[in-house]
């Protein structure tokens, strides 16, 4: 009534009414409001941050992660593009991959990745060549290792990032850092954490990451094996993880099924994270995150459960990651 008036009144004096505000786009889709949600949980739109102890610290792992989910859902893009604005800060870049003779093999990775997911050039980002810098952690085994006075934390994760990262590069892949990941494979087709652990102890996230590298590289027959071996610890619920599914493990998981053609299981994971997802039933703020574990929504966990839940929901593989998609977070559809 007022906005009607005013129309009146502005139209008798020839002037313009500002433009209504556009509303937050809604959705029905169960991986873009998921990403919807995890947007509106970053500090300044720009980057993930964790509570220790009362004290809330930004986390460059985490913000890859959710530039990861907002790729994967193909929304959420000008979030995406804040994130990575903030990433290639010289300090916040430094902060990750390490500097004044510390240097770490998983962080040179994954913000690799995230700036080639970006569109950005991983050998002038923040001020430093990611591509150089991973490289020269190769060791004559092939494994990328740190180089750190804290020792050496590198894990099957640093060593599949570096090779989606790499596999994007004009020079490819060293094969003796492919080969070396094949040799970690456990006798029963699953891939560990710990590449040096003995015995070899197959694990969920560590697989589901590994044979998603092994499918970009090409190496399809021991990326087949291990997803054979996910198909056989995934629990009756659908889901992933040590005794009770978990939203993490699960949208790992079902990301590297449905990468590798495992469709039923996959779609088994998703049905199982679309179950863990706050509906509308739930709390306004809450509505499209994804809760940890079917015990009930815990704001301490929800940001990390969402972040790799929405990869199980969206299903689109990190080798074939790329932004691009609706600049919008929308927010879960509900009457």
């Amino acid at each position: 009534m007022r906005r009607g008036l005013l129309a009146v009144v502005a139209l008798l004096l020839g002037l313009a009414l500002p433009a209504p505000a556009a509303a937050t786009p809604s959705t029905h889709n169960h991986a873009d409001a998921a990403a919807g949600w995890l947007a509106r949980q970053m500090a300044d739109g720009e980057r993930i941050e964790v509570d220790f102890g009362g004290v809330r610290y930004p986390s460059q792992g985490m913000t890859i992660d959710a530039v990861f989910a907002f790729a994967a859902a193909r929304t959420a893009d000008d979030y995406a593009d804040r994130a990575i604005a903030w990433l290639a800060r010289p300090d916040v870049t430094t902060g990750y991959v390490g500097a004044d003779g510390e240097a770490y093999a998983g962080a040179h990775a994954k913000l690799m990745l995230a700036a080639q997911v970006a569109g950005k050039d991983p050998a002038a980002f923040g001020g430093v060549d990611l591509d150089a810098g991973l490289r020269a952690l190769l060791t004559p085994s092939g494994r990328f290792s740190d180089v750190s006075a804290f020792g050496d934390y590198s894990n099957a994760f640093s060593q599949s990032l570096a090779l989606l990262a790499l596999d994007r590069t004009a020079a490819g892949v060293p094969g003796s850092a492919v080969d070396f990941l094949v040799g970690t494979q456990c006798p029963d087709g699953g891939f560990p954490l710990d590449l040096a652990a003995t015995p070899c102890v197959s694990d969920v996230d560590s697989t589901a990451m590994v044979t998603q590298a092994l499918q970009a590289v090409g190496r399809h027959g021991r990326a087949q094996q291990g997803l054979s071996w996910l198909v056989g610890v995934q629990h009756a619920d659908g889901g992933f993880g040590i005794g009770v599914s978990n939203a993490n493990s699960t949208g790992l998981a079902g990301q590297a099924l449905k990468a590798g053609g495992r469709l039923f299981a996959a779609h088994r994971a998703k049905q199982l994270l679309v179950g863990l997802q706050v509906g509308c039933s739930g709390p306004v703020e809450q509505r499209g995150a994804i809760a940890y574990q079917a015990t009930g929504a815990d704001p301490a966990t929800m940001v990390k459960a969402t972040t790799q839940g929405v990869l199980g929901l969206a299903g689109r593989p990190l080798f074939r990651l790329h932004s691009g998609g609706t600049a919008d977070a929308p927010v879960l559809a509900c009457p």
